[in-house]
């Protein structure tokens, strides 16, 4: 309170808020200050880092004294197959049939001859009357497809087993257009294996007892198990004459199956409308 006798002093009064707001404005200008200060503090900081690590990488490089980088392992290479023109089995049908091997290689223990084509019946009846090492086992006849070779893209393999000695040898023929002689006259049981070469690859085997087809319908066109034989679902003739036509909105959905990658039969309901015939005749009918 003003002491009695004089008037309060209105002009004390008055300054007092100014001068507090305008310390309050002082006081919020410097923590502001001191906030963009420190950012900009930790920017440079940052900065600083970045560019030490920068020229500690360069001075590394530049001096060679970086870590170096551990040597790269080479692979180890695979065995290779080796000539095997001495092999004694080789020599014997080289003696016997002039011109008949062509080349003798061997591979992890497996001996591989090449034999001339119009030589093959004469070289497995050799081999499989043989007093030393009879061949008398034809384990498999199958055949293999290089479509680079023009002048003969096929080559028939002959696996051939010794039972009595416990031996094995590779026979390999290359054909062309014309084909090449059937060996059943030597062992029979070459019948099935050459038909389903023939089927599935082409292969004529000249004086076969029966050369048909035996996995594909007899009017199939094509050898599914040529490298230029598309890979997607076929539609051919054979398939235009046995198969029913497709709604479209059947048409639509194996368009769609198609473009996903979808195995071709792959519902129900499309088994049941492309059925083998239209008669409905059951190819393999269920044992009753």
């Amino acid at each position: 309170m003003a002491p009695e006798g004089k008037p309060p002093d209105s002009g004390s009064q008055t300054d007092a808020p100014a001068d507090v707001a305008q310390d309050d404005a002082r006081t919020t200008s410097s923590a502001s200050l001191s906030a963009d200060a420190e950012k900009d503090a930790l920017v440079e900081a940052a900065k600083a880092r970045v560019a030490a690590v920068k020229e500690a990488a360069q001075k590394a490089a530049t001096a060679g004294t970086g870590a170096p980088k551990p040597p790269v392992k080479k692979k180890d290479e695979g065995p290779k197959p080796v000539d095997a023109s001495n092999h004694p089995l080789a020599k014997k049908l080289r003696d016997k049939f002039e011109g008949a091997v062509i080349e003798a290689t061997e591979f992890l223990g497996q001996l591989s001859i090449r034999i001339q084509p119009s030589l093959i019946v004469d070289v497995c009846a050799a081999l499989r009357s043989d007093s030393e090492t009879p061949f008398n086992y034809l384990s498999d006849l199958t055949c293999v497809h290089y479509p680079d070779r023009k002048e003969a893209p096929f080559e028939v393999v002959y696996n051939l087993y010794s039972i009595s000695k416990n031996e094995r040898v590779r026979l390999k023929a290359a054909v062309n257009g014309k084909g090449i002689d059937s060996v059943t006259s030597v062992w029979p049981s070459a019948d099935w294996p050459e038909r389903e070469v023939y089927d599935l690859f082409g292969v004529v085997f000249r004086n076969h007892p029966d050369l048909r087809r035996i996995l594909l319908p007899p009017d199939w066109e094509g050898h599914p198990l040529r490298k230029d034989y598309p890979l997607e679902f076929v539609e051919n003739a054979w398939t235009a004459k046995h198969l029913p036509e497709f709604t479209e909105v059947q048409d639509e959905q194996l368009e769609q199956r198609r473009t996903y990658g979808l195995e071709i039969l792959s519902v129900p309901q499309e088994r049941e409308v492309r059925e083998l015939f239209r008669s409905g005749k059951e190819v393999m009918p269920k044992d009753k």
